[in-house]
């Protein structure tokens, strides 16, 4: 049984820029490649360009994941991981790439670079108050979870 399919309206803003598909039936994000060719020393960060814009529909959201391989094989990552691209902006897709791995890392033209997932998002009314309700967690922080323990 596969989820709610939407519609994914895409522009080239560069002529050999690939619209982003899914490489495999199931798959839960579109692979998006880069248009240029970057090199990445170790630490070193770029925003890699995709050579596409998208309108991503009101109610959702682009979240720009890491692609698994090029963290295991290189330790390449996306930065701000995941990147955002909220259903107003139109402008062409960048993937903050950055490389942790410890030697120098090329990404030809046409690489794929991240992967981008569409979900659904909801849209919060705040209210400020002078106190939260009580939950069994309390105010429990960091590994608090998995050791009854504040962390």
């Amino acid at each position: 049984m596969g989820g709610e399919t939407l519609e994914l309206q895409v522009r080239r803003l560069h002529p050999d820029a690939q619209v982003p598909t899914y490489a495999h039936p199931g798959d839960a994000g579109l692979d998006l490649a880069s248009v240029e060719a970057v090199t990445l020393a170790p630490g070193g960060r770029a925003a890699v360009a995709t050579g596409l814009a998208i309108a991503v529909p009101d109610g959702w959201v682009g979240l720009v994941h890491p692609r698994s391989g090029l963290a295991r094989r290189h330790g390449i990552t996306v930065a701000n991981a995941p990147g955002t691209i909220d259903a107003g902006y139109r402008g062409e897709v960048l993937v903050l790439l950055v490389n942790l791995g410890e030697d120098t890392v090329v990404l030809e033209p046409g690489e794929r670079i991240a992967q981008l997932l569409l979900q659904r998002v909801g849209r919060a009314e705040v209210h400020e108050v002078d106190e939260l309700d009580d939950t069994a967690r309390g105010d429990g922080g960091f590994g608090s979870t998995g050791r009854g323990t504040r962390g």
